[in-house]
């Protein structure tokens, strides 16, 4: 069977992180682009574009790179970390690929991933938090502020979302893949210039490398990088929720379907348990269609936490759900908790990081 992905998402990756020329043909574009950034966060700065400031303070969780870095499961360390420490949290999502015809939208752990977006329905599901979609954040914050008493609120993929004044922003890097070739789109996955990185409170470099040279920062900003990893720590049956140990796995042939920015790091992931894995990689935020795990008899399917929100109605008993949770490396977690905190105390509406 064939991936959905398409030979051009493996091209572009080849530009992106590899060593192909075809960048040099896009990086005209790249620049206009990367101008248009430059001049909209310009805009915010100087007051000609207006931020909007909440009574609650904003943590924005962000990349710079287009794709999986492993937003969502700091999303929910976040959201832990806060509960744990006596606050009441809210999350505010943009909703991506979500089909509803109005929004904001209220989303719970029943709610449809095709009307809301997958991520959302994931995060009300793990957290317990009040989560609102909608591409609107500033009016998804409103709308959920206007109902439920929270003391903070986290914005999931809300770095370039300035319309929303934050009090601390984190920016989460791949350690494995970092800024890619450095550019700008399309001749690079950045989103915004690499120096965008020295205004953020907080680096998270999630995966295998580690310090502020990974995030392109030079080494005096040390001290805004935090190690993380992401580690599975749940096998569970589609069908019915029966638990499992990844490690059940090791030896065996399976047939691994994921719909994530970075379907590589879930499959290295089960490789790395033991498994024989035949990759089956889907565009992020894809549906998941039966003829996606199809498979030999007797061979198990093991799919993302994420993309299980969307195969509900499956009724294969041989589908398993692999969880993962991030997982901040040392004294990082108790770092990154403690710069939170005090510039999340320091206002009830926070300050303007633009």
């Amino acid at each position: 069977m064939r991936s959905r992905q398409g030979n051009g998402a493996a091209r572009l990756d080849a530009i992106w992180y590899g060593g192909s020329g075809g960048r040099w043909l896009l990086w005209p574009v790249s620049l206009v682009f990367r101008a248009a950034a430059a001049l909209r966060r310009a805009a915010y700065r100087r007051g000609i574009a207006r931020s909007i400031e909440l009574p609650v303070p904003v943590v924005v969780v962000g990349n710079l790179t287009v794709g999986g870095t492993g937003k969502t499961p700091l999303i929910v360390w976040l959201a832990e970390a806060l509960t744990s420490r006596g606050l009441r949290v809210g999350i505010v999502s943009r909703g991506y690929r979500g089909g509803a015809k109005t929004w904001p939208q209220w989303v719970g752990a029943d709610s449809d991933p095709a009307e809301v977006g997958d991520e959302p329905v994931l995060l009300a599901a793990r957290t317990g938090c009040p989560v609102v979609a909608g591409p609107d954040r500033v009016a998804a914050a409103r709308e959920l502020l206007a109902q439920r008493d929270v003391d903070v609120l986290l914005s999931d993929d809300g770095l370039q979302h300035y319309r929303m004044r934050r009090a601390f922003e984190i920016a989460v890097v791949d350690g494995e893949r970092g800024l890619g070739n450095g550019m700008c789109l399309p001749a690079g996955p950045l989103r915004e210039p690499a120096a965008r990185l020295g205004a953020v409170d907080a680096v998270v470099v999630n995966g295998a490398g580690a310090g502020a040279a990974v995030a392109g920062l030079p080494p005096s900003d040390a001290d805004r990088v935090y190690r993380a990893h992401v580690a599975p720590t749940r096998v569970s049956r589609l069908a019915d929720g029966e638990a499992a140990e990844l490690r059940a796995f090791a030896g065996r042939d399976v047939v691994a379907v994921a719909a994530i920015g970075h379907p590589e790091r879930f499959f290295d992931l089960l490789e790395r348990a033991g498994a024989v894995v035949t990759r089956r990689p889907l565009p992020d935020h894809a549906a998941i269609r039966r003829e996606d795990l199809e498979r030999p008899a007797g061979v198990p399917a093991l799919i993302t936490e994420k993309d299980a929100v969307k195969c509900r109605g499956l009724a294969d008993p041989d589908v398993w759900v692999v969880a993962v949770d991030l997982e901040l490396e040392g004294a990082d977690a108790d770092r990154l908790v403690a710069a939170m905190l005090q510039r999340i105390g320091a206002g009830r509406g926070g300050a303007d990081v633009l």
